[in-house]
């Protein structure tokens, strides 16, 4: 599969002293990116990397992405616009050398492993953005109706016993 977004950085061209770069998606790429997370619309794609090479081939990737996205509210079904502004680390380590081990420390930084001397910072930025989409958007100022949010156990339990999309389906009578 070839990546929506794609910025090729051959790591042997990384200065010792390490650099600076910055990527943007363009309208297709982000319109691609979009359909592949699932969302109504994702636009002005940004991320600027510091990148300082390491033991090994190793390369240490400093990211500030932003975004605008456009997600649909799980609650009101309704689409709403937000900005996505995130900042991560990862240490891209060479294929040859990657392994995933069962216990990985939480602390750590993330290791991402990379093939024939290239990183791919446009599908490494798309991977944060997918970590930093949020998978219960809820539109501001909108909450979940009352009688739907009732922290007692029969009201959990009756909501539980409806098909799933019920309180969905109540909500549209109501709102007729």
């Amino acid at each position: 599969m070839d990546a929506e977004f794609s910025r090729p950085m051959a790591v042997g061209r990384i200065p010792v002293h390490g650099m600076e770069t910055v990527i943007e998606a363009k309208d297709t790429e982000c319109r691609a990116l979009a359909r592949r997370f699932g969302i109504p619309g994702l636009r002005n794609l940004s991320c600027r990397y510091r990148l300082k090479p390491g033991p090994g081939g190793e390369v240490l990737a400093e990211g500030w992405l932003t975004a605008h996205v456009t997600q649909e509210c799980v609650v009101s079904l309704e689409p709403f616009e937000d900005v996505m502004a995130e900042s991560f680390t990862v240490r891209c380590i060479p294929a040859a050398r990657f392994r995933e081990d069962d216990e990985v420390d939480p602390f750590s930084i993330d290791e991402v492993p990379y093939e024939r001397d290239i990183i791919d910072l446009g599908e490494l930025a798309a991977e944060e953005v997918s970590l930093a989409l949020d998978p219960y958007p809820h539109k501001p100022g909108c909450a979940i109706p009352a009688e739907f949010a009732g922290t007692d156990e029969a009201a959990v339990e009756e909501t539980t016993r409806r098909q799933p999309f019920s309180a969905l389906a109540e909500l549209k009578k109501k709102q007729n």
